[in-house]
């Protein structure tokens, strides 16, 4: 099977021809349209995307198969994936976010902090969400390079350099 990336998602219909509003997840969000065709998260629907024009909160566009407003509304919340082989590749100090997701995360000295549970991008940056043994909260981390100096994929392994707990958060996560 296709590895596959969501690279997007239907944010809901747009007018009353079948365009949908579309969420790119792309670092240039006209992109997403040249990464198809895009598929549901299940794999059981493709879509061919032309983008149609900036709207509110996304991009509008006609997706195949989409002819009516119904049809665009009965799509919303899909999420839209796109085979791997189809996005450019990376730069070494570059990720896709679903690579990080799941990778073991170590301090300096080599103690396991905990894996990757999620990656947040809020504008300012991203964000590790780190889960790991003995904690009862997650670790929030910015994915800098201050933060965290080694990314190893093809190890499976990050190296990061967190900020010190200060006594009262090390006392309420035992």
């Amino acid at each position: 099977m296709t590895e596959r990336i969501c690279v997007g998602a239907i944010a809901g219909a747009f007018g009353v021809r079948g365009e949908v509003r579309l969420k790119s997840f792309t670092s240039t969000p006209n992109d997403i349209a040249a990464y198809g065709p895009l598929w549901s998260e299940d794999g059981k629907r493709s879509f061919t995307v032309r983008l149609t024009r900036p709207v509110t909160g996304g991009l509008g566009a006609r997706l195949s198969g989409v002819e009516t407003r119904d049809d665009a509304e009965a799509l919303k919340g899909v999420t839209l994936w796109a085979d791997r082989d189809k996005l450019p590749a990376l730069p070494d100090d570059e990720f896709y976010h679903t690579d990080l997701i799941g990778l073991s995360v170590y301090d300096a000295g080599g103690v396991l902090i905990g894996k990757v549970r999620a990656v947040y991008d809020h504008g300012a940056g991203d964000i590790l969400e780190i889960f790991g043994p003995g904690r009862k909260q997650t670790l929030l981390l910015p994915f800098t390079r201050a933060f965290v100096p080694t990314v190893d994929i093809a190890a499976g392994r990050i190296v990061a350099d967190p900020p010190e707990e200060d006594e009262d958060e090390q006392e309420e996560t035992e």
